[in-house]
């Protein structure tokens, strides 16, 4: 390797740790305030738990709307402007709207934090962006697994850290956020460098910055429409997780805080090694198809075990499974940046996080629904009923990607730039 290339790639990797360390505050920081949302909303309101539930659901609902809007005009302003001016920005705003939520007087104060929450979350689709501006295409599964993985970091520690400051009280963990978000962009401010260069930026159309005309245009790249399809149907499997996760187990098993805590925890750890440790070599041994195809499989057994399993130790080995599914969604990403333009980069990235913000807003329903229908002690009892939905709904993404794959496996890969 001669000095320059030496040097570049040194550049590379400093620019990827501060993307990375920039992603991991901001996701520590929605980590923090997890564990004390429901204190809050029943000090705000004087309600009982079981009402702040459902608000804390709505809560997660004008979140997930938010992002589902405008994750593509944010991905949009960032092919236009740049990525560091959006990425710091995004930031700062997060940081000024957790400062706004730790002094919010009233229940409706603390939704409309969380709408601008949900417009500002953008920091994902920012970061995957510089990684498509400065990884060579054969490296950016490895990149992008790689900020996954500090990502899950950052959720595992974020929930623990929050808990401790909750002893404070409970707003303290948004002084806390607000303070992370807002140091992330001060450091940003300093020693973030722009990744998109004017040349390759193109103009901010609002046809194409909004999620239909966002995923109009990715559709135009067959290939790309499959892999978003297919996430589309895996995310939406993957909220069962999310939404009954310790309802299931304290039904089927009797777990404690202490045991939903150490499992969520547990299958955090698992996906920081599969997405920041695994994907890279995988991908290299292997190829970007290969992985995606493989790892995506892995869902349908983990699923099925989640659904059937008789003890917590077999529960255990289906987070084991499914944490390999961490390398699919990395892998799909490589191949999506290869077969779009260099200036619609962020639009790439912005579709990818609407369709997942989709998921969000339709996933906790229904998986609630269908935990709640089939809980019930007097009719047919299967707590484990929203794994199998799970189970179903993952096979149905896998076969979308793999007809995606065969079918688009010749298609042309847009150039890399000189």
């Amino acid at each position: 390797m001669t000095p320059e290339g030496a040097m570049a790639r040194g550049s590379t990797r400093s620019m990827l740790a501060l993307v990375a360390m920039i992603v991991f505050l901001d996701i520590a920081g929605i980590g923090l305030i997890v564990p004390v949302m429901p204190r809050l909303i029943i000090s705000l309101t004087g309600v009982t738990i079981d009402r702040a539930a459902e608000l804390g659901g709505w809560l997660l609902f004008a979140y997930a709307v938010m992002q589902f809007l405008f994750a593509p005009v944010i991905g949009g302003l960032s092919d236009r402007f740049g990525r560091r001016p959006v990425l710091l920005l995004t930031l700062f705003a997060l940081g000024i709207d957790y400062a706004l939520m730790a002094w919010a007087p009233t229940l409706e104060w603390l939704f409309v934090g969380r709408i601008i929450s949900g417009v500002m979350g953008a920091t994902f689709a920012a970061a995957n962006s510089c990684i498509a501006d400065i990884v060579p295409p054969e490296d950016r599964g490895r990149a992008f697994g790689a900020i996954g993985g500090v990502g899950a970091a950052g959720f595992v520690l974020g929930p623990g850290i929050g808990g401790l400051l909750g002893g404070f009280g409970e707003r303290v963990p948004f002084m806390a956020a607000s303070g992370l978000a807002l140091g992330g962009a001060l450091i940003g401010w300093f020693v973030l460098q722009e990744t998109l260069p004017p040349e390759r930026r193109r103009a901010f159309s609002m046809l194409r910055a909004n999620p239909i005309g966002s995923m109009v245009h990715m559709a135009k790249v067959p290939l790309v429409l499959g892999c978003l399809v297919a996430i589309l149907f895996m995310q939406l499997a993957a909220q069962s997780q999310l939404a009954v996760w310790s309802f299931q187990g304290i039904a089927r098993f009797g777990w404690s805080p202490l045991v939903i805590g150490l499992t969520i925890a547990s299958y955090g750890v698992l996906l920081i090694g599969a997405q920041g440790f695994a994907v890279g070599p995988l991908v290299t041994r292997f190829g970007a198809p290969r992985v995606a195809v493989v790892g995506a499989a892995c869902g349908i057994p983990s699923y099925l075990i989640l659904a059937t399993a008789p003890n917590t130790g077999i529960i255990m080995i289906g987070m084991v499974i499914g944490a390999c599914t961490g390398v699919a969604f990395p892998a799909m990403q490589q191949l999506m940046t290869l077969r779009v333009s260099e200036d619609a980069q962020g639009e790439l990235q912005g579709a990818i996080a609407s369709v997942a913000s989709l998921t969000a807003i339709v996933g906790p329903p229904l998986m609630t629904g269908v935990f709640g229908a089939y809980a019930d002690a007097q009719g047919m009892y299967f707590p484990g009923a929203p794994f199998l939905l799970s189970a179903m709904l993952f096979g149905v993404g896998w076969a979308v990607l793999i007809i995606a794959m065969a079918r688009n496996r010749d298609e042309a890969v847009v150039p890399d730039r000189p």
